[in-house]
């Protein structure tokens, strides 16, 4: 077993360790297909190997977010399961694709979303009601739906405009939505990449 980090050497180190254990950062979100992800990293290659210095999201955590929740309190997930297994049942899967790429402030790079946006509005619109109606409390901000594929280091800005630029003629494959994938991150948490892992996941059961 790993040692919490800083426990026994620096003051304070074992509370914080207990804090962030009690906690937990999550999100609900959308998950494209491999066939989806592997044509977008295909047409990224020239990227990754000219900006190697980019801090590029590994292809497995690639996800268009829903519903972005923060830090919660490590009880109150499970409040979030039922409502959202009977919420992925009761509907069926929405058709999209990857279309075009953008940045945020020139730090964040993402590729753009194309197809049923409308329904995935109201997807969205739904996760959100479920969270309100748990009680739990988050930042209800409108939807920019959007695939974010990098960030840019402090003294490099320019890259991701050029990446950006690069993804504007790119058109993917339509696929289906196949999960709702409640989603716990390690932002924040540590010196490494940001990592992600299912919590659940529920398959849109309806028609």
């Amino acid at each position: 077993m790993t040692q919490a980090r800083g426990q026994g050497t620096e003051p304070g180190g074992g509370e914080r360790d207990r804090d962030r254990a009690a906690t937990v950062r999550v999100f609900i979100a959308l998950a494209p297909p491999d066939e989806a992800k592997n044509e977008l990293e295909r047409e990224l290659r020239p990227a990754y190997d000219a900006y190697p210095r980019m801090r590029w999201n590994r292809i497995e955590d690639w996800h268009i977010t829903l519903a972005f929740l923060g830090e919660l309190p490590v009880e109150t997930v499970p409040l979030l399961r039922p409502p959202l297994a009977a919420l992925a049942a009761s509907r069926g899967p929405v058709e999209l694709a990857l279309r075009g790429g953008g940045h945020f402030d020139e730090r964040v790079l993402w590729s753009g979303i194309d197809g049923d946006v409308d329904g995935l509005h109201r997807l969205a619109a739904d996760v959100r009601g479920v969270v309100k109606e748990c009680g739990i409390p988050f930042e209800d901000r409108p939807l920019r739906p959007h695939l974010t594929l990098a960030r840019a280091r402090r003294d490099d800005q320019s890259s991701v405009v050029d990446v950006a630029a690069g993804l504007a003629g790119f058109a993917g494959r339509r696929w289906r939505t196949e999960r709702l994938h409640l989603v716990a991150s390690d932002f924040g948490r540590g010196p490494g990449p940001i990592r992600y892992r299912d919590i659940e996941a529920w398959t849109f059961e309806g028609r």
